[in-house]
């Protein structure tokens, strides 16, 4: 039992964010490049179940995630991913251009 929680507390510190941030971002905004919009989502989810149950734990989930290592490693993910997003939508922006031109001769 004590393990499940402590398994519940990771994964909400590692996918979490401050609960407004969260709702004020879109899944489906177009051009959004931050993939850690789900997980926040997700997060965002079993902090209202939690707090629901036990506002004190969820004001501890809140407070935890707002630890410096936990923004860190959040920020630092939004950044690479951030950087992937770009590259593959290059990619398919090439790929796009040589069917175009290669392919269907435009």
């Amino acid at each position: 039992m004590l393990q499940s929680r402590a398994l519940v507390i990771a994964l909400v510190l590692l996918l979490s964010t401050t609960v407004p941030e969260v709702h004020s971002k879109s899944v489906f905004e177009k051009d959004r490049r931050d993939w850690l919009v789900i997980p926040d989502a997700i997060a965002a989810y079993i902090y209202e179940t939690v707090n629901k149950m036990s506002p004190k734990v969820g004001q501890f989930l809140v407070d935890a995630a707002q630890t410096p290592v936990v923004v860190g490693t959040r920020n630092f993910l939004i950044r690479e991913t951030t950087k992937l997003s770009i590259l593959a939508e290059q990619l398919m922006e090439k790929i796009k251009n040589l069917w175009y031109t290669r392919v269907l001769g435009y």
